[in-house]
């Protein structure tokens, strides 16, 4: 009743204008695609057999409802910054060039070290503690500039806890970046040539061959691996299929140089290029570490050809 005395009321021009005018605000609300979140990248320390991971994610979504969190580990060796720093590294390619990490092995939480978010030259937001897990993302990405997490609106609360940072201070700092806050209201801008590193050591090589390290093992499955890039050992003069002398912990030992662990028999040592282009050390279906007693970092040495 109501639409037909407005359209006798009005004139069909006027209804008209009206009509389309309302049917445009309503496309409007009803097409606006939400806000685009970035996604986090998270990696901690602290296992996952408590609450921890849990409350920090809830934390995130808290501040970002629905942000895409995507599990790098939660496994890092406890306290290990520099297994941290390789783990950061070698997942972060793989990340969006605008993706936020949340990263969290923090043995001196609740110290003076800083709370900080940095940025790298390919635009991605590091958001940990400053205490050397930039260190080669730094190396080789470049960090264009860094800032200090002081301003408690980027916090769980003004009540921070002094143990739990990853929760109070990392989680809710990386969900605003996540939802696109500006991230200059964090905190004071930091001098990049300040952060600070880890002592990292390269393989070296001389006339004799090449000196390089053990820096850990590749998961539960005991391979070792070494801080030797593939072109690196190419310069030694080895081929697929030679058999590499190395000495391994003050121990001599030849394994055979092959393409992948079934180049051998099963419960054989060797040497192969791993997934990540670096030299390693693995037996086929059995761990290397255990069955050698060798526990990262250890030095060993490959001579030239």
């Amino acid at each position: 009743m109501f639409a037909s005395l407005r359209n006798y009321l009005l004139p069909s021009s006027l209804v008209l204008v009206l009509s389309l005018l309302s049917a445009g605000c309503n496309t409007v609300q009803t097409t606006m695609p939400p806000a685009q979140l970035h996604t986090i990248g998270f990696m901690t320390d602290f296992d996952v057999r408590d609450d921890a991971i849990g409350i920090c994610k809830a934390v995130m979504d808290g501040v970002a409802p629905g942000v895409r969190v995507i599990d790098i580990t939660h496994q890092v060796t406890p306290y290990d910054i520099a297994e941290g720093a390789r783990f950061l590294a070698g997942s972060a390619p793989y990340f969006q060039k605008d993706a936020i990490f949340v990263v969290v092995v923090d043995p001196t939480v609740g110290s003076t070290r800083k709370a900080i978010i940095a940025k790298s030259k390919t635009g991605q937001f590091f958001v940990l503690p400053d205490n050397g897990l930039l260190t080669l993302i730094q190396d080789r990405d470049g960090i264009e500039s860094a800032r200090e997490i002081t301003n408690t609106q980027w916090m769980i609360g003004a009540k921070l806890s002094s143990t739990f940072h990853g929760r109070d201070i990392f989680s809710p700092a990386g969900a605003h970046l996540a939802r696109g806050d500006d991230w200059t209201e964090a905190g004071p801008e930091l001098d990049v040539s300040k952060l600070v590193r880890l002592d990292i050591h390269s393989a070296t090589l001389n006339d004799k061959g090449l000196q390089g390290e053990a820096i850990g093992t590749d998961g539960p499955f005991g391979n070792l691996v070494l801080n030797i890039p593939a072109d690196a050992f190419a310069k030694l003069g080895y081929k697929v299929g030679d058999t590499v002398p190395v000495t391994l912990n003050g121990h001599k030992y030849e394994f055979p140089f092959v393409k992948t662990f079934s180049d051998v028999p099963v419960g054989k040592p060797l040497f192969y290029i791993d997934s990540r282009g670096r030299l390693s050390l693995g037996i086929n279906q059995r761990n290397f570490a255990q069955t050698y007693k060798i526990t990262p970092p250890a030095e060993l040495f490959i001579p030239k050809k």
